[in-house]
């Protein structure tokens, strides 16, 4: 039976990979991405040459918490279920290396950001609904001084703290709610042949079919079915543990903490109250530049 699925991140890598194999599959595709003509260039190529019939695309910037909020409330008003959410998109190197606030932009986009529209999404992502959290080999203890504006940190020493602090919340996710969704962290593979790989590292990576192929299984394969709270690595092929600190309850609490208070006041309702006139206009501004403007502010079809 056809699913409801929400890809963030759908405009390149893996992300990108993953909707060809889906949309493949005859499921109706929400892919969000922050180009609108990258969006529009990615349904084109699905409905032409992998013949998606479902597709919608939403135009939102993560390292803007506020428009990640945008984007929940769009989609919570215009979709009463959404059955899995994966949760793709992420950062390594960036030229500015901090959100508009000052806070470290690989924590925002790898972490906040997907903690956030997890949460927001909650009322229409069913019991046997799935969250997939793009994870990574690469974890490292967090410094609860690195989100912030007190210490830079450098660009792998971010990610991999940023990635191990999704790890852990997505398992204090899981723990919360037993009945459901499922809450998976996924490494998709290491080295894979994506834009961030190149630019991050100079080399031409991996097949990323790889990471394409454990994405489609944990959203939708029996083996994920119960996999709730726990960790993929596609390294080796199977559930292992991250991180060692993901077993320390008080490294957890902690981090689990930052990721939520951090995002507690896009989660208040009504939620139109976080939003600031200037992220609607962004909305607006960039539906009109596809030519296709109208209320929910992001290109439809």
């Amino acid at each position: 039976m056809p699913k409801i699925i929400l890809i963030t991140g759908a405009t390149d890598g893996i992300g990108r990979e993953t909707a060809r194999r889906l949309s493949a599959d005859g499921h109706h595709l929400l892919l969000h991405g922050r180009s609108v003509p990258k969006l529009a260039a990615t349904a084109e190529e699905l409905r032409n040459r992998y013949g998606a019939k479902s597709v919608e695309t939403y135009q939102a910037d993560f390292s803007a918490l506020d428009q990640v909020a945008r984007l929940g409330l769009i989609l919570r008003e215009k979709h009463h279920c959404i059955d899995v959410l994966i949760n793709n998109a992420g950062v390594f190197k960036t030229v500015h290396a901090a959100a508009s606030d000052g806070v470290d932009l690989r924590f925002v986009v790898n972490a906040f950001a997907p903690a956030l529209l997890a949460q927001l999404l909650l009322p229409i992502l069913p019991a046997d609904g799935r969250v997939v959290n793009l994870s990574s080999a690469a974890q490292a203890s967090v410094e609860f001084a690195a989100p912030g504006a007190k210490r830079r940190l450098k660009a792998m020493d971010a990610y991999a703290q940023s990635k191990l602090a999704l790890t852990m919340w997505s398992q204090a996710f899981a723990k919360e709610r037993p009945n459901g969704p499922v809450s998976v962290a996924v490494n998709p593979g290491s080295l894979l042949a994506t834009k961030m790989v190149r630019k991050g590292f100079g080399v031409a990576g991996n097949d990323i079919g790889i990471g394409a192929d454990i994405l489609v299984q944990a959203a939708l394969s029996d083996e994920f079915a119960d996999a709730t709270g726990r960790y993929f690595d596609n390294d080796v092929g199977a559930f292992t543990s991250p991180h060692p600190d993901a077993a320390d309850p008080s490294k957890v609490g902690r981090v689990v903490g930052m990721v939520e208070d951090r995002i507690a006041e896009y989660l208040r309702e009504p939620l139109h109250a976080c939003l600031r006139p200037a992220d609607t206009a962004v909305t607006r501004d960039a539906f009109e530049e596809s030519g296709r403007a109208g209320f929910y502010g992001a290109l439809a079809s």
